[in-house]
């Protein structure tokens, strides 16, 4: 996957607008999340998600994004060894299984793009150790996202952590810049080394999405040619926050 690598700095009425299309984009996927439950639909779980973004006024970014052939859903409903871009349909959600959810909406000519993994009903102990270490692992980046650092602090901070829990990151997909496009510069990778990369400033929004496997950072991808898995077939999980560089305390975009 290629994108501009220009890095946008936003003013305040532009990171206001920003905040506008997070708050939808977290309207929405708590929607998608209040109904998942064993034989609920991936494709119910899509409805839901475009459902709330369209009454808000937005535009799902995901729909018709190129790769292949364009996108073809407002959400992507990734369940148990697909990590990103898993595509909705008819395959009902198992007692045991997690999916993982990613939403972005245009909203006023910017984007908020976010992203979850839950649980359906009861879990293995092995998965509820991913999705609390894949959590943490954002929230890890998160703090490091303070002008003056650099990304590769973010990046750096997100592998020691998923790593020290005995976890692996993907070397493949990244998180990325937001703004009028879901994907501008720069691109944080979910590893790295300290005081490398992109000097942080003030005015600058980017989508931290640390995606965690169990057994391997290898994955692959499907024959929809959109849906990528773990090598080994292993669990996975994705976070994400389209978040906000400030004079101070980083500034989460995509809550509610």
């Amino acid at each position: 996957m290629t994108w501009e690598q220009n890095v946008v700095v936003k003013s305040s009425p532009e990171l206001a607008l920003m905040r506008e299309a997070g708050r939808v984009n977290a309207l929405a996927l708590a929607a998608v999340k209040e109904l998942i439950r064993p034989g609920v639909t991936t494709a119910d779980l899509d409805a839901a998600a475009a459902e709330v973004i369209q009454r808000n006024g937005g535009k799902a970014v995901f729909k018709g994004y190129p790769g292949a052939y364009p996108y073809p859903a407002t959400i992507c409903a990734s369940v148990n060894d697909e990590l990103v871009h898993g595509i909705p349909g008819k395959r009902k959600l198992k007692e045991g299984d997690i999916i993982s959810i990613d939403c972005g909406t245009l909203l006023e000519g910017f984007v908020g793009d976010s992203a979850f993994t839950a649980g359906v009903g009861d879990v293995s102990p092995i998965a509820k150790k991913l999705l609390e270490v894949t959590e943490k692992s954002l929230y890890i980046g998160i703090e490091k996202m303070r002008a003056g650092n650099r990304s590769g602090d973010i990046s750096a901070a997100i592998q020691q952590f998923v790593e020290s829990q005995g976890f692996y990151v993907t070397r493949e997909y990244t998180g990325h810049g937001v703004g009028r496009k879901m994907h501008e510069g720069p691109q944080v990778p979910n590893y790295g080394s300290p005081g490398r990369g992109t000097l942080l400033r003030p005015g600058m929004t980017i989508a931290l999405e640390p995606m965690v496997l169990v057994g391997t950072p290898r994955t692959s991808v499907l024959a929809d040619q959109w849906t990528v898995v773990s090598a080994d077939g292993s669990l996975t999980a994705h976070f994400e926050h389209s978040v906000a560089v400030t004079d101070g305390d980083p500034w989460i975009l995509t809550v509610p």
